[in-house]
């Protein structure tokens, strides 16, 4: 294997330096470079365009951070977006373009180039080890995060959070309380009180604040229905008073997810006979949404309501 290539795999990047070890001079890094053979992720740090290509956004974005890391050595640490995405904190709707860091070494908050420099007080025992990347802790990286973008967002951040175990709900109101006078975070005092460790996906998430902010009935999260003491099946949310069912459908539900052998046709046949079965136990109403449906919220909201009003 090509060394360079060997080291990307181990590092996520190989630098101008490992290049010089094996070989290249500064001309021919250069020449590499232009003839798009190796992809630049910043400043003397490189990949190969078949890596970069293959990945997604997310991925790229934790390279960046790797050699952001180790540019900077031990005077930062990964926070806000960044963190999170080390942390494995689903992210949504927010600027993956520049690398957010903490100082560590009480330098100077400041944007400098692909690199967000934040400042901060920083406790010892806040910086830990996710994969070899210096990051800060779960509950203030979301909240950091969210502070950055909408308050849907943060709610997408603080679930994801919550349902992946990283922290408690004790440790985001702990975090929220030392952070309340910090600029920008006192628009996340919503999103604080309705995040929930229930909420499993980016798309449960964005449909807890569609309900909220359309003036919808919260829904149960998480709804099992039974029949015959047999569980039928769960729904990402159901409003029983109202006799009805909901459900997020994500491409992933009929993509990577499939079962050895199952076509996405017999997944959504299985999935369709499975939201009978779940209606006809309980005698209700079903609505799915999808990522669109978020786009267009009057008519998505009226969807539901002339459900509700049928239904009261």
């Amino acid at each position: 294997m090509d060394p360079l290539r060997a080291i990307c795999h181990e590092l996520g990047f190989f630098t101008r330096e490992h290049a010089r070890e094996a070989g290249y001079d500064g001309r021919a890094i250069t020449r590499e470079a232009r003839a798009n053979r190796w992809t630049r992720i910043r400043r003397g740090y490189y990949t190969f365009p078949d890596i970069w290509q293959t990945s997604t956004d997310e991925e790229r974005h934790l390279m960046r951070c790797r050699a952001v890391l180790d540019s900077h050595g031990d005077n930062v640490a990964l926070s806000h977006t960044s963190g999170c995405l080390a942390l494995g904190i689903d992210v949504w709707g927010l600027d993956l373009s520049r690398v957010h860091v903490t100082r560590l070494d009480g330098g100077a908050g400041r944007i400098e180039g692909d690199v967000v420099h934040h400042e901060g007080f920083v406790a010892s025992g806040e910086v830990g080890t996710v994969n070899g990347m210096r990051v800060l802790g779960p509950a203030r990286c979301t909240l950091e995060a969210g502070s950055v973008g909408t308050p849907e967002c943060a709610l997408v951040l603080l679930n994801s959070a919550l349902y992946r175990g990283l922290c408690t709900d004790a440790d985001i109101a702990n975090q929220f309380d030392l952070m309340a006078h910090w600029p920008r975070v006192r628009h996340l005092h919503i999103p604080v009180r309705m995040c929930t460790r229930q909420s499993e996906s980016v798309g449960e998430s964005r449909g807890l604040w569609f309900f909220w902010v359309q003036h919808l009935p919260a829904p149960e999260l998480q709804y099992e229905v039974f029949a015959d003491g047999r569980l039928l099946g769960r729904t990402d949310w159901a409003w029983p008073r109202y006799r009805g069912l909901g459900e997020f459908d994500g491409k992933v539900k009929y993509g990577s997810l499939l079962k050895p052998g199952q076509t996405p046709g017999d997944a959504v046949f299985e999935e369709k006979r499975r939201e009978d079965l779940l209606r006809e136990a309980t005698q209700s109403w079903m609505i799915r949404l999808i990522w669109s449906d978020f786009d267009r919220p009057s008519q998505t909201a009226q969807r539901f309501r002339q459900k509700f009003a049928a239904a009261s």
